[in-house]
């Protein structure tokens, strides 16, 4: 009776971890599931946990490592093994534990992120990343294959992905600024609607949001257009080049009054409005 209670409580435990996970801002990749998708350290925080979760159908095995990035102007990463002017790698700051992780279908573990060695931190902001790799998992020794083996030569494929989640230490005031520029909107009959434009940050610590565009008619009737949640500027980048798809719904008229774009700290975190801007239409 207590193992079929504990197995309750573990199903329950987990179908809550999947909610959790749709609902808000979680990293997927294969049949991995990692929430939170940053770890930000500031103020008094010095322990944080990443929850991981397996919804595949098979056993799975990911090894934890430490991997450096630049973010380019279009958003994208590339690795690098020196830090770029001005920014500053977080690894020899932090640990983590376990450094690897075995998970059976519909299991979920936690790995701890701790702070260390940050008595003689500089005023600025630190950035690594934590890389889950996913590698074969491999049966136990003695462990029978009860499927038949062919008699011909096979080959099998096996995908091996991985996801990186920043971590970062924010130490100091931020003395960051936020600008919207370059605002354009392009309208094809045959396509939907695209807004581009520049994110400009300047100061020491990078910037992480949602855009909100909102369309007002010439009568002042507000309609959001759109929306893109957890939009990034790490340093020691000044610039991000962005583009997003628009409602392309009848009753817009892009041809007419204004679009509102919004750059504005996520829901559960401290309230801030980044930048605002304009685009008048016509």
């Amino acid at each position: 009776m207590k193992l079929l209670s504990l197995l309750k409580n573990f199903r329950f435990f987990f179908a809550l971890l999947v909610l959790v996970f749709v609902h808000f801002n979680a990293m997927a990749q294969g049949n991995l599931l990692i929430l939170p998708r940053r770890i930000v350290f500031e103020d008094s925080k010095r322990t944080q946990e990443l929850n991981l979760a397996n919804t595949g159908k098979d056993t799975a095995r990911y090894v934890i490592s430490v991997i450096q990035y630049r973010m380019k102007e279009d958003g994208n990463f590339e690795e690098i093994s020196k830090p770029d002017s001005g920014q500053y790698f977080a690894d020899k700051n932090f640990r983590f534990f376990p450094r690897s992780v075995v998970l059976a279908p519909n299991e979920a573990q936690v790995v701890k992120v701790q702070l260390t060695n940050t008595t003689q931190l500089k005023p600025g902001e630190y950035r690594s990343h934590l890389y889950f790799r996913a590698v074969p998992y491999e049966k136990p020794l003695g462990e029978k294959d009860t499927v038949n083996k062919p008699k011909t030569i096979t080959i099998k494929l096996i995908a091996v992905f991985g996801i990186a989640v920043p971590v970062i230490i924010k130490n100091g005031s931020s003395t960051t600024i936020t600008k919207l520029s370059d605002l354009s909107l392009k309208v094809a009959a045959d396509t939907k609607p695209i807004l581009s434009m520049n994110i400009n940050r300047t100061g020491n610590m990078s910037v992480y949001g949602d855009i909100t565009v909102n369309y007002i008619s010439p009568k002042g009737v507000t309609t959001q257009v759109g929306l893109v949640n957890g939009l990034s500027v790490y340093t020691p980048n000044t610039l991000r080049k962005f583009q997003m798809i628009l409602d392309s719904s009848s009753q817009i008229n892009y041809h007419s009054g204004k679009l509102q774009i919004i750059y504005a700290a996520q829901a559960d975190a401290k309230p801030a409005k980044f930048a605002e801007s304009e685009l008048l239409l016509n």
